[in-house]
Parts: structure tokens; C-alpha cells; sequence
């Protein structure tokens, strides 16, 4: 195995591979175990295989570690990885720690740094410990200066019980994460690290990664928040999944937040709060793409093409009689996006609306909205009120978080119910069953 010291924050996101050279994941943290008279010991990296399963690859099983790549045996045990007592990730809540370290000059005080990234090295016994760490020093009071780095041996730290953390590095691993993925990455990490990363998150991130979480979860991250920012938050769910999530809260609780919200936004949310649940007015997502019959195609096409429109919301616009936000005028059908295409730009969308798909009334029920979506193939089927004003648009993907179990998001591929032979590779390898170590 190579003896090179290895910056773990370089490490972070490295590909592994096995002895023949394919590809097995990506390295996502290092594990390591504190000692009292040594420097931490590593044992073994968590590494995200295809399918965003985050597995324990002992460092025993690791042949080659450098900054650019990780060979391994190409034996993987594919169970989810868990984290046991006594064990720390040196991404999640090493680096970013306050530490002391021993004054430039004898007598004085300790100095306070910031560790920034850390080092490992394979020592003369074959064991693999955290050598080195970089840090930064309190900036000083001239500006412009973010304080003076330097890299000091782990003999030469004394980590404090408790203290601030920073999350850069950690948030820089999570910033390109699919909200799934972003979710369950938040759901590993301790409580007391969670609301710190959660903390340095920008507010749409933080909405994005509760919209995937179960109610349980959502309600145990936002009684860590404090009330302004998690109406901040909520501002920038869908307002449907902002309903959900405020009609499980007390009452009062959720009035205040309601308050606190951005007028327009609370508006919404006040909206769907009057349905049930289990009923297309509840479901529904009260901001559908919404123009005149004498809108152009190519203002349609403009609307669904921005980014911020989910997909199955930009499946289709929906013409009514002026106003345009609901609850609007009368509706009067819907265009979808593969019909604008095959028309000229120019043409207006009263030429080819759709009139035979009859919208759902505020108070079908959820399983009347499966029915229809899937009678007539569509991915989003227009509300109307008792005046057949449109109201809102239910997509199929609010059907299925209504339909799905409530542990669906945590649902284990240890139960795949398909042979060993088949269910126990990666990428063509075998894997080892049993525990998780």
C-alpha cells in the first residue's frame, strides 16, 4: 500500500476502484476512532456506491489510497453504512472544529484555530492515522486578511469537548446533491452537526431537502430552527409540501409561522390548508402555468422552459378567461408541451387547447386523481372550484408521496427481493453479505 500522506478534503469525492480498474464509487468520508494517548485512528472510508447507498469499506480492504484515485480488494458489503459509538467522520465533525494549539511563545496563552483539512498517513505499523492537520488562525484586525494557516502534527492539537464547527467543507461536498440525496446526506448526520450544516445552507437548499423528508424528520429539524428562518424556509417550499408540513404543527405554531411568511406565499398555503388532505384541493400545487387564449406558443414554450418549473408542472399551460393567478377565470383546457412543438411559434394556443380532459373539482379524492391520471396518461390534471375557476394543478409525483407509506424514503434494498446472485453485485462484483462491518 502507498505511504503518501493524504489530505482528506482532497480525498473527498475521489473515485474507487477495484484491483482490475472498475469503477466501485466515491469516496464520501473518512471514519476515524479517537484514542487517548495517540492520534486518531482510521478505520475505513464511507464510500457512495451507484444507487446514492453509502457502504463501510474497512481500511483493511483498501490497497492504495492517494489523492487521486482508491484501490480496494473489490470486496464490498453493500448493507447502507451505520455509524457506531466511538466512531467520528472527519468531514461531517472533524474539520471545521476549534482547536488548541501550544503558543508561539512560552507562557502565553494556548492559540485558538480552525481546522480547515487533515492528513493521513500510514504509519510504521500498517495502520493508517490522522498525521496532520491544517488550520487557520483568527484573522487578525486588518481587513481583507482571513488570519495565517499553518499545518501542525496531531500531537501538537488539543480538541476541545465541545465548540464552534464550521460546515464549509462538508457543505461543499453536499451543494451539487439531488434534494433526495441531500436529505438522507442531512438525516446521517448527528442532530447537534445537522443543525449546524443546516445553519450554512442557503434557504432553498434547506427547502429542497425537507420536501423529501418524512414528517417525523422535518418536524425534529425545525424545532432546532428558530422562527423566522424556518418561515424563510417554508417561503420557498412548494406551497403544497409548506401545507403539509405546517398542518402537522400546532396550531398556534403554525399560525406564527404563517405571519412570519411572505404575505403571497402564506397566501397560498392558507388556500390548500382549507381541503383535506386526502382530497385534490390538498394535493395540489395552487401555481400552475396559467395564459390567455390568445397567448402565442411561443410565450407557452417560454414559461415551461424555465428552470425553476418542475417537470411534471411544465408538462402543459392551462388557458382560462382573465384573471391569470389563481383562482382564476373560467378554465377553459389545457395545451401540453409536445402539441405546442409540432406547431408554428406564432400560432396561438386557443388552435389547439385540449377541451376532452375534464379538470378534477377541488374535493375528488385521491384516489379519483389516480384514476384520472392514469385513464388518460398524464402526468398533471387541472382543479377547478364550484365556479370551474382553475385553482391549482395536482401532479403525479403528489399522488404518489400521498399514496406511498409513510417510511417509503427509508425503504432498504436489503429486502431486494431478487437472488442473492442478482442482488449481491456491484458493478458486476461480488460483494460479501453479512453485517455492516
Amino acid at each position: 500500500m502507498r505511504t503518501s500522506r493524504v489530505f482528506v478534503g482532497r480525498l473527498a469525492g475521489r473515485n474507487v476502484f477495484d484491483p482490475v480498474g472498475d469503477r466501485i464509487g466515491r469516496v464520501r468520508d473518512v471514519l476515524v476512532v479517537f484514542r487517548a494517548t495517540a492520534a486518531p485512528r482510521v478505520v475505513g472510508l464511507i464510500v457512495e456506491i451507484p444507487g446514492k447507498r453509502r457502504v463501510f469499506v474497512p481500511i483493511s480492504r483498501v490497497t492504495s489510497i492517494g489523492s487521486g484515485q482508491v484501490i480496494t480488494t473489490g470486496l464490498i458489503n453493500v448493507r447502507r453504512f451505520e455509524q457506531r459509538g466511538g466512531e467520528t467522520r472527519m468531514i461531517a465533525e472533524l474539520i471545521g472544529r476549534d482547536v488548541q494549539l501550544a503558543p508561539d511563545t512560552p507562557g502565553a496563552a494556548p492559540l485558538t484555530a480552525r481546522i480547515e483539512d487533515a492528513a493521513i498517513e500510514r504509519g510504521r505499523a500498517g495502520e493508517w492515522l490522522v498525521s496532520e492537520v491544517f488550520v487557520r488562525l483568527p484573522k487578525p484586525a486588518a481587513p481583507f486578511s482571513r488570519g495565517d494557516t499553518r499545518t501542525v502534527r496531531w500531537s501538537d492539537v488539543r480538541l476541545p469537548s465541545s465548540g464552534a464547527q464550521s460546515a464549509e467543507l462538508l457543505i461543499q461536498t453536499l451543494v451539487d446533491l439531488k434534494p433526495a440525496d441531500l436529505a438522507e446526506n442531512l438525516l446521517e448526520l448527528p442532530l447537534a452537526r445537522m443543525v449546524e450544516v443546516v445553519g450554512e445552507l442557503p434557504d432553498e437548499r434547506v427547502a429542497d431537502a425537507l420536501e423529501e423528508m418524512s414528517e417525523q424528520d422535518q418536524l425534529a429539524l425545525l424545532a432546532n430552527l428558530r422562527p423566522d428562518r424556518t418561515a424563510d424556509v417554508l417561503d420557498r417550499m412548494e406551497p403544497d409540501d409548506a401545507a403539509d408540513l405546517i398542518s402537522a404543527l400546532p396550531a398556534a405554531k403554525g399560525e406564527e409561522l404563517l405571519d412570519l411568511m411572505e404575505p403571497e406565499e402564506a397566501e397560498d398555503v392558507r388556500r390548500l390548508l382549507e381541503y383535506d388532505a386526502d382530497t385534490a384541493g390538498g394535493l395540489m400545487s395552487p401555481s400552475p402555468i396559467v395564459l390567455s387564449a390568445e397567448s402565442s406558443i411561443a410565450e407557452g414554450l417560454a414559461m415551461i422552459r424555465r428552470a425553476e418549473i418542475p417537470p411534471a408542472m411544465a408538462s402543459a399551460v392551462y388557458v382560462t378567461h382573465p384573471p391569470y393567478e389563481t383562482p382564476t377565470g373560467e378554465f377553459l383546457g389545457m395545451a401540453h408541451f409536445q402539441r405546442m412543438l409540432r406547431f408554428p411559434p406564432h400560432e396561438r394556443l386557443v388552435t389547439l387547447v385540449d377541451t376532452e380532459i375534464e379538470p378534477v373539482t377541488v374535493h375528488a379524492s385521491a384516489a379519483e386523481v389516480s384514476r384520472r391520471l392514469a385513464s388518460y396518461d398524464l402526468v398533471a390534471l387541472p382543479v377547478v372550484d364550484d365556479q370551474y375557476r382553475l385553482v391549482g394543478v395536482v401532479t403525479v409525483d403528489d399522488v404518489l408521496d400521498h399514496l406511498l407509506p409513510d417510511d417509503w424514503r427509508h425503504a432498504d434494498d436489503d429486502d431486494d427481493p431478487r437472488p442473492a446472485s442478482a442482488a449481491n453485485r456491484v458493478s458486476g462484483r461480488t460483494i460479501i453479505p453479512g453485517s455492516a462491518r
